[in-house]
């Protein structure tokens, strides 16, 4: 090696060790983060250490004491939630084996998904949203509510449903959608910019105006926004942990100038039970301390394990890096990272458990030595130098889903034969612990994938596990449900006023009326019969809305 090159990676190393310690929180300065959830990490970053090795807020302004003082508002003093209940059939005559794990998340997914579940969900927001918050005048009419989607493409749906279902009433006010980039949903392309007719950038603003008063999320302002206005949310997604505590405090802002109170607020959830909300909550609620350090120690054997993959060399990694803090051409960076990509998505020849395995292990050291990095007590120049070559690595790692083709034929080989709501609980008070809560720090043992072993079924055992576990709630069973539905759609085909005004009724208005006035007179007739059903149909709009759209399905429209 020549002086100059020796000068050259004298003048690199410089550069990773300024960039280092740069990083690392000065002895002699104050550090502050401001959190309602402090994670573990945030506790040994910014935390106090005490003598018995656990890291203690610097100070307290707990949820409760907010709470209590007025300054934020109790947002799960009344939360109501509701079970979906659903049967699916086998729309094929071949009975496949699947993977039975996957196929029941997929199935989930797939119902949940969908645009005839999202239209009844649609409906019992709109609901209660109309009478209780827009014609109430909540918070002196400027009251507004947000729809909590699984994803982007639910997203879309529930969009479609609700301005479909507000045309229809004559248009009483406007819906956005908030998300990022484009999406496909069956065969049409969208951005929130089409479905909103205005820039992306002006969502928040128009969204503030008293034209509009729903707003549609998937993750984009689920958290971090803030609107005091809001006061209803209508959540159809899985949330725990800090997420949940995030999403819902979008309703906790005080609004004096509106009147805003805790009895204004609002939360109707189809898809978490009351116990999960309270145990996402409950660590937040009043002091949350962290139990010990994070175990650093995990690093090494995270880079030797990775070292071992032959997906790099470490001369690879030394010559990134040094481009990289000398500032060099993106495409040359780029190059080096496709080498070590190339081996990994090909040339190794590695199973997708494999694959699954570094690129979970790669993962979890950049987030452990990211997170760690400013608080170390010494300086590892080789993690820092593997962390920024991963850091671009890792988005170029494939790794397929093997099931994933079988799993889209899986839906192509159901139908959705019956759907239906049922309120479970109806403004409920979550009461919080007020117990301290102690975190533990970050799991400090290297995790890879899971076990390859998988258990397989035919389709139609799958599809029988599916409905008795998604379809139970009544005291009778799956298939007496199954028969009373199909009997039910029957005597409405059979009711003397059927064919004239219903099926051959031009008038879509009128003809809706019709059949509601059938199907009461059919459930009427048949509550001798089944008086738990009709009490269901009488007395919960939800579960009236639901079988009813099911009824009108299967009669035809």
């Amino acid at each position: 090696m020549g002086k100059l090159q020796e000068e050259e990676m004298e003048d690199t190393q410089d550069l990773i060790l300024q960039a280092m310690r740069s990083r690392k929180m000065r002895g002699n300065a104050s550090y502050f983060a401001f959190t309602a959830t402090p994670k573990n990490t945030t506790l040994e970053k910014f935390g106090q250490l005490q003598p018995d090795g656990t890291f203690q807020p610097f100070h307290l302004y707990s949820m409760k004491q907010a709470i209590e003082e007025g300054f934020i508002l109790d947002v799960v003093a009344n939360y109501t939630t509701y079970r979906s209940y659903y049967e699916i059939s086998k729309s094929i005559e071949e009975n496949p084996l699947f993977d039975s794990k996957k196929a029941q998340k997929k199935l989930r997914a797939y119902v949940e998904g969908s645009q005839e579940t999202i239209d009844v969900k649609a409906e019992i927001m709109l609901e209660h949203f109309i009478p209780h918050v827009v014609n109430a005048k909540k918070l002196k009419g400027k009251g507004k509510g947000m729809v909590v989607t699984q994803n982007i493409v639910s997203a879309i749906r529930y969009y479609k449903a609700i301005t479909r279902q507000l045309e229809a009433m004559g248009n009483p006010f406007k819906v956005l959608i908030a998300f990022s980039g484009s999406k496909e949903v069956d065969g049409v392309e969208y951005t929130e910019a089409d479905l909103n007719g205005f820039a992306e950038g002006d969502t928040r603003d128009k969204f503030d105006t008293d034209e509009y008063r729903l707003l549609i999320v998937a993750n984009k302002y689920l958290t971090g926004f803030d609107q005091p206005k809001l006061c209803a949310m209508y959540v159809d997604k899985k949330l725990n942990g800090v997420l949940c505590v995030q999403a819902l405090s979008r309703l906790n802002r005080a609004a004096p100038k509106w009147g805003k109170k805790t009895e204004d607020l609002f939360i109707l959830d189809f898809f978490n039970p009351v116990e999960e909300i309270k145990a996402s909550f409950d660590p937040f609620y009043t002091a949350t301390s962290l139990s010990g350090a994070t175990d650093i120690n995990v690093l090494h054997e995270l880079k030797d394990a990775l070292d071992d993959t032959g997906v790099y060399e470490w001369f690879e990694v030394e010559e990134f890096v040094a481009r990289y803090f000398n500032n060099e051409d993106a495409q040359l960076l780029s190059a080096i990272i496709d080498v070590a990509a190339d081996r990994f998505n090909h040339e190794l020849e590695l199973s997708n458990e494999e694959k699954a395995d570094i690129k979970i292990k790669a993962k979890q050291f950049v987030k452990i030595y990211g997170q760690m990095a400013a608080i170390m007590p010494y300086d590892m120049l080789t993690w820092e130098k593997l962390f920024w070559f991963l850091k671009f690595l890792i988005p170029k790692l494939k790794v397929q889903d093997p099931d994933a083709d079988l799993l889209d034929e899986l839906l192509e080989s159901v139908d959705l034969s019956s759907y239906g709501l049922q309120r479970v609980k109806l403004n409920h008070a979550i009461t919080l612990d007020d117990e301290e809560s102690e975190l533990e720090p970050q799991n400090p043992n290297p995790r890879g994938a899971h076990g390859t072993e998988k258990e397989t079924d035919p389709l139609d055992e799958i599809i029988k596990s599916f409905n008795e576990k998604w379809f139970q709630g009544w005291s009778s069973t799956p298939e007496e449900q199954r028969v009373k539905f199909v009997n039910i759609v029957d005597s409405v085909k059979r009711h003397p006023d059927f064919s004239a005004k219903y099926q051959n009724n031009p008038d879509p208005i009128n003809r809706g009326l019709a059949f509601e006035k059938i199907l009461k007179e059919v459930m009427l007739q048949r509550r001798k019969e089944d008086l738990e059903l009709y009490k269901l149909f009488a007395n919960d709009t939800a579960f009236y809305t639901s079988y009813a759209q099911n009824v009108q399905r299967m009669v035809g429209f």
